[in-house]
């Protein structure tokens, strides 16, 4: 006679296995689950009735109930039915034009945000708003949707401006350098030699006064070429365009200027290039106009989500207001306007007599430029 025997390790895998169920236990669950979903789906279709048909149905509901109630009682009772039906009626209608009209909370706080620059806010879609509270705030998503796709279309537009704007700066720049200047420096070189092998007399002044002229005229080109486009700026970068920048306006003004920088990857191009042009744009108007002893030239990044570049003197001051109302406010007008190409801001602080700062920021994503570069 033969015996069935179950080893330790079968009785414990079948006491782990998951019970199978039974069809009537799996047809009772998909009908359970039916059921919820009908549930749902009824309370929803209930909520999101227009708050108009609500309250007339409410109200009708309460008066029909309160009229078959009075046929029904005494005369007696009739004040209070009434008074009861009256206060039940204002309690509901309060509650469902409360309720109906909370979305407007999330309407005004997405509207703030927009306006304070957030273009990724969004309306939070509420399975139980109002219907019409609801197409509002979906035609508020589709509208902002538009708007950040036409300003993604834009930012792509302005850098594509920028960078052509650049090849050509920096074409000029080569041309100034490589044909301008180096027929400058060969015609230098002649009318030193001439200087040299000329005695002293009317032609030897006139040859020292002509290569004074060249030798000037060769310092102008080579200014200009730097001004137009800075090849440091594309060889070693923002920051060491800075550190260049700030010695000449040193050597040129006699005004200390310093450079902190820590941003420790490489700016996107269009972005390298604006700071640029800002940072040129209010040291100039810092040597000008402001008689600074101190320009402070800071660059930072913050986590990879936007790139600031802050300008800081201790001149002069000037009033804000006045200078961008006035057409001697178009550098500041004009640095605006860069900024503005990369989808950042620029502010200017400044008041008589306590210096100005120029800081400009710019996002580097998802609507700004790149991240940055490793």
């Amino acid at each position: 006679m033969s015996t069935l025997s179950t080893t330790p390790h079968a009785t414990q895998a079948a006491a782990l296995a998951p019970a199978r169920p039974t069809p009537g236990e799996g047809a009772a669950a998909s009908g359970a689950a039916r059921d919820a979903a009908g549930r749902r789906t009824w309370r929803q279709a209930i909520v999101q009735v227009p708050l108009l048909r609500k309250l007339v149905w409410a109200d009708l509901v309460i008066n029909v109930s309160a009229y078959v109630v009075m046929r029904q009682a005494t005369s007696q009772w009739a004040d209070e039915i009434m008074i009861g039906s009256l206060l039940v009626t204002l309690t509901l209608n309060a509650a469902l034009v409360y309720w109906a009209l909370l979305p407007l909370r999330a309407l005004e706080a997405t509207a703030r945000r927009v306006s304070s620059g957030d273009l990724a806010a969004r309306v939070p879609v509420s399975r139980s708003a109002d219907r019409d509270l609801t197409r509002i705030g979906m035609t508020l998503n589709a509208l902002l949707d538009s708007v950040t796709a036409d300003r993604l279309r834009m930012r792509a537009l302005a850098a594509q401006v920028i960078s052509a704007g650049d090849q050509e700066r920096a074409h000029i720049a080569r041309e100034l350098h490589d044909s301008t200047a180096q027929q400058l420096s060969a015609l230098e070189m002649l009318v030193t030699s001439s200087v040299r092998e000329v005695p002293s007399g009317p032609l030897h002044e006139r040859l020292a006064v002509m290569r004074e002229i060249v030798v000037e005229s060769l310092a102008e080109v080579r200014t200009l070429s730097h001004n137009v486009h800075p090849r440091v700026l594309d060889d070693l970068g923002l920051a060491a365009a800075l550190e260049f920048l700030a010695r000449r306006t040193r050597e040129q003004s006699g005004v200390e200027t310093r450079v902190v920088s820590d941003v420790r990857g490489v700016l996107p191009k269009q972005v390298a290039s604006v700071f640029y042009r800002v940072a040129q744009e209010a040291l100039r108007n810092a040597v000008r106009h402001a008689e600074p002893g101190t320009v402070r030239v800071r660059l930072a990044a913050t986590g990879g989500s936007s790139a600031s570049l802050e300008v800081t003197d201790d001149g002069r001051g000037f009033d804000v207001a006045a200078a961008e109302g006035a057409r001697d406010g178009m550098g500041l007008f004009v640095m605006r306007e860069r900024v503005a190409l990369i989808d950042g801001r620029l502010e200017v602080r400044s008041q008589p007599g306590r210096g100005t700062t120029v800081r400009a920021v710019v996002p580097l994503s998802p609507l700004g430029a790149p991240e940055l570069d490793p």
